[in-house]
């Protein structure tokens, strides 16, 4: 049985999960359905599209499903959907996507903090964090593991690679490719993220051969497709190294630092 309070607006045809405490001035739409055991915090706006899993906390001020601001936005059905055990802190905003049958998704044990924006069919994976206002704009992918400090400005179309990290105050307009530090003005490759390789169990000899891997990318005065085949060749092969190989071959929007 959830806990739900008499002066929390919330539409009949909404479907709310067991365990949940949603607190007063919480306003719900009609197609909403909300997990097992969430906490929704006062003044939250949960609006039409929201498929939101189990044990996910959103604090006050949060609207989740707003329309996207996006001009080729007709009004059409799509979703938000969101995860399991996520902590979307004050005055979050995530768009649900622009076209009908299309989707903005919120993994796993996500933290976004206070004044975080996830814009219009973002896909972001699990376990990231977004620091205190952070803008990640339409159509981005987010890996796994990728940490956005304060005030990173992410721009439309672009991805950012598993175990990430992005300094505060960045704005980029390219791919950050997986297992590095990004920052600066304009950004650029400040090394690789052994701290996040670490956690994730990535073996000092895989760290070694990654950091190997881009010093090709970004310290020779190559092309993006050279520095694959020099990788090929020349880097031991393993999942991690793979994932790099993957990530710089799709690349559309071009990759930081490179052309």
């Amino acid at each position: 049985m959830s806990e739900i309070s008499p002066r929390a607006e919330i539409s009949p045809k909404a479907k709310i999960g067991n365990n949940c405490k949603i607190f007063p001035f919480v306003y719900i739409e009609d197609d909403v359905v909300i997990g097992d055991n969430c906490i929704i915090f006062p003044f939250v706006s949960i609006l039409n599209g929201t498929r939101m899993g189990a044990r996910n906390k959103v604090h006050q001020g949060s609207v989740l499903a707003a329309l996207p601001q996006d001009f080729n936005f007709r009004g059409e059905k799509s979703e938000l959907i969101i995860g399991d055990g996520n902590v979307i802190r004050e005055n979050v905003v995530i768009n649900r996507a622009t076209h009908r049958g299309c989707q903005t998704v919120i993994g796993n044990s996500n933290f976004l903090m206070e004044g975080a924006h996830i814009s219009h069919d973002t896909k972001v994976g699990d376990h990231c964090v977004f620091g205190y206002g952070t803008k990640i704009a339409g159509d981005c992918e987010i890996g796994n593991g990728v940490i956005f400090s304060s005030s990173v400005i992410e721009n439309a179309k672009t991805r950012v690679g598993e175990g990430a990290m992005i300094q505060a105050g960045t704005t980029f307009s390219k791919d950050v490719p997986p297992y590095i530090i990004a920052g600066g003005k304009p950004i650029g490759y400040m090394g690789p993220n052994n701290t996040m390789m670490t956690t994730y169990g990535i073996s000092e000899k895989v760290q070694k051969h990654i950091a190997n891997a881009y010093r090709l990318v970004f310290n020779g005065q190559i092309s993006v497709f050279d520095a694959i085949l020099q990788i090929n060749d020349q880097v031991p092969d393993s999942p991690e190294i793979r994932n790099i190989v993957n990530f710089l071959s799709s690349t559309k929007a071009g990759i930081i630092g490179k052309i």
